[in-house]
């Protein structure tokens, strides 16, 4: 019981979807300390130099550094993540074969419905089809 229960956790744990998800949390929660350092070493000084609204420090520079901190965390954070599961999905591609384009379903040339490619007649119509030749690539 134990060992099913571990083989099936297994199995979810390792499914794309979840191994993207949680290199994205990770890498987005360390990447959120270098957003913020950022944001106090570079954006702070600039929006500190503006002439506040409001004489308690809760003024416009402050709060248009809460939400330009806010934004930029989040499009940075976006923009690492759509990184890491670009790089993921393609090292997962490695080695594998491109898969051959599907053919076009065969279609009766009188009344256009869908058809089997070894029919004789149509199922529809009940016209008389010329016989089935494969395309050659």
């Amino acid at each position: 019981m134990l060992k099913k229960l571990l083989k099936e956790f297994k199995d979810f744990a390792m499914k794309g979807n979840v191994i993207d998800m949680a290199v994205g949390v990770i890498i987005g929660a360390a990447f959120g300390k270098v957003v913020t350092a950022v944001i106090d070493i570079f954006l702070q000084p600039l929006l500190d130099s503006l002439p506040k609204m409001e004489a308690g420090g809760t003024g416009f520079a402050g709060s248009l550094l809460s939400f330009l901190g806010v934004l930029v965390e989040f499009v940075l954070t976006a923009l690492v993540l759509f990184a890491i599961i670009k790089a993921v999905n393609a090292a997962k591609q490695i080695g594998k074969k491109p898969e051959a384009p599907k053919e076009k379903p065969r279609t009766c040339p009188f009344c256009c419905t869908e058809i089997a490619k070894e029919a004789t007649r149509c199922p529809h119509c009940t016209s008389e089809l010329p016989k089935y030749e494969p395309k050659k690539a």
